[in-house]
């Protein structure tokens, strides 16, 4: 099968996305390529992932000199003090602005690899490599940095690209079907913000990408779902604007995880598919979104038995600490809690448009009890 390429341009750099099956084996061929000077190679690398993916990767990297951290891929880990811990170990190795960082795991590994790389020595080189649907279609696309803190997520971070990501779908196949189902909830929030006819395509091609059936398919998926946020990132890199359309459903969900305290009960992906349904069950609520838009979403859910009974997964009870989360959102810009909601499928709401405060989203809330 051919591989496939797409630029990704900014207005601070340009990068390519290496999209393929069983290509994880051309990461020296391609750090060669587009990173020359590179000498030495730091992989940050997700202790649960298959020993075989990574001895792989280090076989592929034999002319490099090579240092490993293997890290748990939680929120926990996300933090100042493990970043701070590899910083120290990276200055003390002489790491020069010439090495090179590999990020080797979920979003999770991918944002904290992308900050390190950014911190240290003002920046060193930085390479994506997501081994989760949800990482190759979302967290690896667009500079995004981030740690968390008690406040919050990503409360913490700057914004710094890559110099290439590599995604490879053959690394997907251990994956469990949750964490599929993760990832295409980022797959389906692109379709639903931006193009219709993606939309479409995904209510007969849902399956095969979450069951892993097709690669062609699920290449497809993926490389259309970074068009679609790069189409985004061209235009506002540094979330001033239009990138807040991105957000649709991700304000409601950070709310969700935080009141689960960012714990496996609930996965990222679960939450924004959550958050999605509700935000818009509150955009044909407010009148902005039809009927009928409305209930093609949730035939879609229906069919692919996706997440969208909030209370399945919590008590009333809960909803102020869920709000309480909302209201820390870096996105909001007064004691209002900014939302994306939905016109139609296809497009959203201006950003900064809609404000809600946050005891009318607790009674709206309320309703689903």
């Amino acid at each position: 099968m051919k591989n496939n390429k797409l630029i990704i341009q900014t207005k601070t750099k340009s990068y390519p996305i290496y999209f393929g099956n069983n290509i994880l084996e051309k990461i020296s061929v391609l750090i060669k390529k587009n990173l020359p000077s590179v000498k030495k190679v730091c992989i940050i690398s997700d202790i649960k992932l298959k020993k075989k993916l990574l001895k792989k990767l280090i076989i592929s990297l034999k002319k490099y000199d090579v240092k490993i951290f293997k890290l748990q891929s939680n929120e926990k880990t996300k933090s100042i003090g493990v970043a701070n811990k590899i910083i120290e170990k990276l200055l003390k190795d002489n790491f020069n602005r010439s090495d090179c960082v590999i990020a080797f795991g979920g979003g999770v590994i991918g944002d904290l690899s992308a900050f390190i790389s950014n911190l240290t020595k003002r920046g060193l080189k930085f390479v994506n490599i997501p081994t989760t649907l949800l990482a190759q279609v979302d967290a690896s696309i667009g500079g995004k940095t981030g740690i968390n803190t008690n406040q919050g997520k990503n409360l913490i971070g700057t914004y710094y690209q890559p110099d290439f990501v590599l995604s490879d779908v053959s690394i997907l196949k251990s994956l469990p079907e949750r964490e599929m189902v993760a990832g295409y909830g980022e797959i389906l929030k692109h379709s639903l913000i931006l193009d219709k006819k993606f939309f479409f395509w995904l209510s007969k091609n849902g399956k095969k990408i979450i069951n892993k059936k097709n690669n062609n398919v699920l290449i497809n998926a993926i490389k259309k779902s970074c068009k679609i946020k790069s189409k985004i990132i061209q235009q506002d890199e540094k979330e001033k604007n239009l990138r807040m359309i991105l957000n649709f459903g991700h304000t409601f969900a950070h709310g969700f995880e935080g009141a689960k305290n960012f714990s496996k009960k609930l996965n990222h992906g679960e939450a924004v598919l959550l958050g999605m349904i509700i935000a818009s069950d509150l955009s044909n609520k407010k009148k902005l979104l039809s009927q009928r838009d409305l209930l093609l979403i949730k035939k879609h859910y229906l069919k692919l038995n996706l997440v969208m009974n909030i209370k399945k997964i919590f008590k009333k009870n809960e909803i102020n600490k869920i709000l309480y989360f909302m209201k820390k959102d870096k996105k909001n810009v007064d004691e209002k809690i900014n939302l994306i909601l939905l016109k139609k499928i296809g497009k959203t709401t201006d950003p900064k448009k809609i404000s809600m405060k946050a005891n009318q989203i607790k009674n709206f809330l309320k309703l689903y009890f």
